[in-house]
This record gives structure tokens, sequence and C-alpha cells, in this order.
């Protein structure tokens, strides 16, 4: 399949406050709720704890100004102060304004919105949780798309996810950027863990596999990816990921992990897509033109033999999930306090009412 040609120019032509202006306006009376918003929370924020400092380091010299220039009556007394302070709102309006038009989320995403409309491409800016098996979807609360671009056809979403962990000093906001490709046939569960994106001796992946579960290709396709499939799938694995697969990943996609479930191929990055940048969205587009295009093929003519009918388009439910490994030195660890605890408390009531 050859890499598809797009018009990136609305990602980089020149934009004005008014066009955005009127976009948000139909999109507010199209109903869209994303659109409905003025200023960012952030931006209050800021703006206020500006505002906040700066009264609190002048308050003595502006009254000070007011009350001498009432006192004396001198009309610059009154009016210099008064300048001052509405050159200082004037100068964070005109910051608010900047943050929410030009240069802000609100051009990003009426870029990318033009992108769209003058490629065929449908553009969400902010939407609901999608329910796709990727382990990422399926991590902690409040989950959201931030900015995603659908096309036609064979089913493609590039897009940014982010989920919540933790509560109160450890809440942490994750954000990935993601691209799910829609397949014709049922896939093992099978993860090619990018060492480009890992940090010292642990993976960025959200969830653990168990490591028994690796299984080596030839070649130095082990020098950029871990590869996880089920047991028992080994060949299976082999079949879908040969010499000309692995390449293609390599050269395209080895700074992202991979992730084959159901009839989905998916691409993760452990940052959001920075996705008005001509230079990544070409890429993505690319790593599904070329990659997606060769799983695609490769996986055509995929059955699992357990099920015992090729026209049966699913997998095993040994096959269909990894597994995650089972923690068994901490349980045991648990359960050895647990018994510790209670054989010396024990001892100390016992001895207690005994020793008496």
């Amino acid at each position: 399949m050859a890499v598809r040609t797009l018009d990136y120019s609305a990602l980089t032509g020149p934009v004005t406050r008014a066009d955005i202006a009127v976009w948000r306006a139909q999109a507010r009376a199209a109903g869209k709720s994303w659109a409905s918003g003025t200023l960012s929370v952030g931006s209050l924020i800021a703006v206020g704890f500006a505002a906040a400092i700066f009264v609190f380091v002048f308050r003595g010299v502006l009254t000070s100004f007011f009350t001498g220039g009432i006192r004396s009556g001198d009309p610059l007394g009154v009016l210099f102060p008064s300048m001052f302070i509405v050159v200082i709102a004037v100068v964070a309006i005109g910051a608010v304004r900047s943050r929410v038009t030009r240069g802000s989320r609100w051009e990003q995403w009426y870029r990318l919105s033009q992108f769209a409309a003058a490629n065929g491409i449908r553009f969400e800016p902010m939407d609901v949780a999608p329910s796709y098996p990727g382990e990422i979807f399926h991590v902690g609360r409040d989950q959201k798309v931030i900015e995603h671009l659908v096309t036609g056809g064979r089913f493609l979403d590039i897009g940014n996810f982010s989920y919540i962990t933790g509560s109160g000093k450890s809440q942490q906001t994750h954000n990935w950027g993601f691209l799910a490709l829609a397949l014709d046939r049922a896939m093992p569960n099978i993860v090619l863990d990018a060492k480009a994106n890992n940090s010292l001796f642990m993976s960025n992946l959200p969830v653990t596999l168990d490591k028994k579960q690796v299984l080596h290709l030839e070649g130095d396709f082990d020098q950029y990816f871990t590869l996880y499939c089920p047991a028992e799938y080994e060949r299976d694995a082999l079949y879908i990921f040969t010499p000309d697969l692995m390449a293609l990943l390599i050269d395209e996609a080895s700074p992202f992990d991979v992730e084959l479930i159901d009839q989905w191929m998916f691409v993760y990055a452990s940052r959001p897509f920075q996705l008005t940048d001509p230079a990544v969205l070409q890429r993505l587009f690319t790593i599904a033109d070329t990659v997606g295009a060769k799983a695609l093929n490769q996986t055509a003519r995929y059955a699992d033999e357990r099920i015992g009918d090729p026209a049966v388009n699913m997998v095993s439910r040994r096959g269909a999930r990894l597994r995650r490994p089972v923690r068994v030195f901490g349980e045991l660890l648990g359960i050895a306090f647990f018994v510790g605890f209670m054989a010396f408390w024990g001892w100390s009531f016992f001895s207690s009412i005994f020793g008496r």
C-alpha cells in the first residue's frame, strides 16, 4: 500500500482571531460541548495569581500615590496610579485573549479541523473514552480522548488519550499518543515493548507482563523490541512477524510500543502527539500505510488452529490476552507478616494471663 498524500497546509498557514471566533461560534451553534468554554481554568488561575502578587507587592506604593494625590489635590497624583492599573489590566486581558486564541489550544483545534476538512478526515477536539481493547485504555479513571483524527474507509484513529491514577498528593495524570488501526482477522494478544522509550531497567507500559511470555526473534529485532506473546502461540507470532514486517517496524515504529489484540493494531507513545506538527502527522500516517498495511496483509489469512474452524474469526481464550505476573513473593511476605503478628499477639495475650 502506497503512503497516502495529504494536504498539510492548514497546519502551517496564517490564522486570524476572526477565523477562530467564527469556527467556535459554529461549533457552539452545533451543540459541541467543548466549544462552550471561554477561558481555561488554568488561565483564570494564572491571571488571578499574578494579580494577587501584583497587589501584594505594590499595595503600599499605590496607596501612597492615591492618598498623597488626593490630599494634595494634585490630579496627576491620582491619574498616574490609575493609568498604571489600567495598563496592567489591559496587558493581563491581552495575555488571556492570546492564550485562548492565537497560539492556544483553540488555534490548534482550528488548524486540525481545517486539515481534516481538506483531507476528508473527521476531527474531534474532545471525546469520550473509546471502547478499544488496548492496554492503555483500561487503566486509571477519568479516561478521555483529547484531539483525534478518524479516517473513513479502513478505520484509522490517531489521537491523544489521558487518564488519572492515584489520589490526593499521589494523583497523577497520564497522557499518551495512540494510533488505532482496524484489522480483518482476530489476533492473539501480542505486545512489542519498544526499548527506545523505556527508562532504566523499566518498561514504560502501564501494565506489567509476565516475562515467561517473551519470545526472541531472529536478527537484531530484540535490540529494538521485547515481544510478548501468549504461551503456545509462539508459532503464530512467527507466522505474523515475518522478516519484512520486522524490518518495517524497526525502520518506522521503533520509538513506539505496538500491540495486536482482537481485531486491532495499536501504536502507543508515552507522551502526547503534537498533531499540529506536519512531520509528526506524516510519520504517523506513514506508519499506518507501511507497517499497518503489511500487518493487514500478513494477518489476512490468519486463523487460530485451536478453534478448529478457520471461518470462525476469533482466538481461543488462552491466546486472547497476555498474562500478568503472579506476585507470589509479595503475597507470601504479606501472609508471613500476618501470621507472625498473630503469633506475637497470641503469645503476649496468653503470657499476660498465665504469667500472673
